[in-house]
């Protein structure tokens, strides 16, 4: 365990262990291809069945290579915030919030996340938020207001007053908000009536002035916008940002908001560091900022360390999970792996980031910058002094009008501010896929910055998770098909990134932009061993034959090494069997992630941003709580898979009539066992499918 001055840094205690078994299972996958390739020949009649099968094989060798890049040093971290300078000395910090459609993202949950950042355990005079309206809508606008009104006057003293952990209004009022609250005092009680009558009343008032449809709609059409609701000394700064949109101009998306946010923010409280969380993913532990920090201000990490990441977590799992919105594969082995490395990836939510990182290139970047300033940053010469003060180069104006900023900050807000200059390539957030935070955050390791990430046991964002399979298909879609973009890119980090980070670090890059190649492979397996062997064609050695104890061994090398990481992350034997069914489906469903990045690539398709549903449809809720698969409006991603099931099925009961007739048992065990596992795996899928078509029908 390493120490720090401010964390601890733990390596997992079975490390050689782990790379043992990489090692072993690296060998006996190269024995694998040896068998593949010396006996592809005896069989000349079936060489092509055989051809399509290596290539599966190849695939899905190559991605497990990339995969253990996640296992090679995974580490877990800890902070002592107790040891944090007092109040008056922490750094200033920006929120950033962004939303743009109150249809699919509802208000009053966007403003209950913008109410638990407003409330963050943090110095008020140090703390600002800012929510970015990119749909420029009157709801919105008068949302802010309310809230920011019932923060100020009501929740931050309650929770001040009381140390109210659940910064969140609605999660507090759940019957799962504070676990001691049935041990507060009468006092407490009759004040948390009062809040929640309040409470009630603004989402009643919000909810009131949205009926009217005029007051929901996106204007596309818009000169800037930038309010300062509220300055008051004691509470935090509360600023509403809707920058300029034009419908002939490109305003690229998150990533050109987020843009407009470090440039507004920076002429208004300009904090060395900003935390990026999602509309729907609201502040559950108000003290991490203060982790965060435990990062930043080390004197041994703080000048390499860009960002710190928190996993994405949600309120709404039930408990079984059908659809693995917890990703645990992700948030528990893959981000502790990078970790170990250079550090995790950025995700779109959750991220404590350091301003210059984002602004001034490498972490021993001198000042070169700003000697040409307005190449890089744009013509703002108030934007371009503000750049100065975070870089310790002159020290703040005082006195300076709100109205001028203001007017300055729309200015910063328009379209056209950023041409001619490095916004969007070597400042601020890439703009090189959709992605924005992912490609951002492989940008600065690539420029030598580190990252951290921790993993507290008090959840520090909350979010909502989809719940019906539809609304998770696009999403992934969307983030798979920007992967493949990224990785066929200039900026691949098969070219690009391998020559600019470690070996082991850039294949955890190399995985997740080639992950959709699992379609692929599963797709190949899926249908040319089953169709083999409703013909009796082998594909696999005799189960007496020795080297049918190598593709055992992988199977089985597989299957441990995923049980031990589920159970060792308090997970459970059906957990592990359900990521199966789920990783195999969402594998299979990625193959119109690779569809829709080569039609980008080629330029076949316009770029477009979708932005996904966080609206609570309680007949699919109602469902997934039930641990049933609702496909209704997933016709079309589940049209892979439907083939695949009906191939498997006509083929295992063809197959097996034609097994019980010939007792070529041990010739064709290997692809029996395949279908049956497939089949077994894939029940509760069927059971869904059948749901959907009968109810079309």
């Amino acid at each position: 365990m390493a120490t720090f001055t401010l964390h601890t840094e733990t390596v997992q205690s079975w490390l050689l262990l782990s790379r043992f078994h990489m090692l072993f299972h690296l060998v006996v996958i190269l024995l694998l291809f040896y068998y593949r390739f010396t006996s592809m020949f005896e069989y000349k009649n079936n060489t092509l069945p055989w051809i399509l099968i290596t290539v599966a094989e190849l695939i899905l060798g190559a991605l497990w290579l990339f995969n253990q890049a996640f296992r090679w040093r995974p580490v877990s971290r800890s902070v002592m915030t107790e040891k944090l300078p007092d109040d008056v000395n922490l750094p200033g910090l920006d929120i950033f919030v962004c939303t743009l459609d109150p249809e699919k993202e509802p208000t009053v949950a966007v403003m209950d996340t913008v109410i638990s950042a407003i409330a963050m355990d943090y110095p008020s005079n140090k703390l600002a938020v800012y929510l970015s309206d990119d749909g420029g809508c009157p709801l919105t606008l008068y949302a802010m207001k309310e809230a920011c009104e019932f923060a100020k006057a009501d929740w931050l003293p309650f929770c001040n007053k009381y140390g109210i952990k659940s910064r969140c209004p609605k999660a507090f009022f759940s019957p799962m908000g504070e676990d001691d609250r049935l041990l507060r005092s009468h006092e407490f009680i009759t004040e948390q009536e009062d809040i929640k009558d309040k409470y009630e009343k603004m989402q009643k008032k919000i909810e009131k002035f949205g009926s009217d449809s005029k007051n929901r709609q996106i204007v596309t059409d818009r000169s800037p916008y930038i309010e300062i609701i509220n300055e008051q000394p004691e509470t935090p700064l509360v600023v509403y940002v809707s920058r300029e949109r034009r419908p002939s101009l490109p305003h690229k998306f998150k990533g050109g908001a987020l843009n407009t946010l470090i440039r507004v923010s920076g002429l208004i409280s300009n904090g060395p560091y900003v935390l990026v969380v999602d509309c729907d993913m609201y502040c559950n532990d108000p003290s991490s900022a203060k982790q965060a920090m435990c990062f930043f201000l080390d004197k041994e990490t703080s000048k390499s360390i860009a960002f710190v990441q928190f996993p994405q977590m949600f309120h709404n799992l039930s408990k079984k999970d059908i659809y693995d919105n917890q990703s645990r594969t992700a948030f528990k082995t893959m981000w502790q792996g990078m970790d170990g490395l250079r550090g995790p990836g950025l995700s779109g939510s959750g991220n404590y980031l350091y301003r210059s990182a984002l602004l001034f290139g490498s972490p021993n970047q001198k000042d070169d910058y700003l000697l040409d300033a307005e190449s890089y940053f744009g013509k703002s010469s108030m934007y371009i002094e503000s750049l100065k003060v975070i870089r310790g180069q002159q020290n703040p104006k005082k006195n300076v009008p709100r109205d001028a900023i203001l007017k300055e900050a729309q200015v910063v807000a328009s379209c056209c501010y950023e041409r001619n200059t490095k916004w969007g390539t070597e400042v601020g957030f890439s703009y090189g896929i959709l992605l924005e935070s992912t490609i951002t955050g492989y940008l600065l390791h690539c420029r030598g910055w580190k990252s951290a990430y921790l993993y507290p046991k008090r959840p520090c964002f909350l979010g909502c998770a989809p719940t019906d399979l539809k609304e998770g298909m696009l999403q992934l879609v969307k983030w798979l098909s920007e992967l493949c973009l990224l990785g066929v890119s200039k900026y691949s980090p098969f070219t690009y990134g391998i020559s600019r980070m470690s070996i082991m670090h850039a294949f955890t890059y190399c995985f997740t932009t080639f992950s959709s190649m699992y379609a692929v492979a599963f797709i190949l397996y899926g249908i040319v061993p089953q169709v083999c062997f409703f013909k009796g064609i082998p594909l696999f050695p005799k189960v007496t034959d020795p080297w049918f104890a190598v593709f055992a061994t992988i199977y089985l090398s597989t299957q441990i090494q995923h049980l031990i990481e589920v159970l060792s992350g308090d997970g459970s034997v059906a957990m592990w069997w359900d990521e199966q069914r789920i990783w195999i489906l969402k594998s299979v469903c990625s193959l119109f992630a690779l569809i829709e990045g080569i039609k980008k690539w080629l330029g076949l398709n316009k770029v477009k941003f979708s932005l996904s549903n966080k609206a609570i449809d309680k007949e699919k809720l109602k469902k997934y709580e039930q641990g049933k698969f609702d496909f209704q409006g997933a016709a079309l991603f589940m049209s892979p898979l439907v083939v695949l099931l009906t191939v498997n099925i006509v083929c295992f009961f063809g197959g097996l009539w034609r097994l019980l007739n010939v007792k070529d048992f041990e010739k064709m065990f290997g692809q029996l066992f395949l279908l049956s596992y497939i089949l077994v795996l894939s029940y509760p899928i069927l059971e869904g499918i059948v749901t959907m078509k009968s109810k079309s029908g």
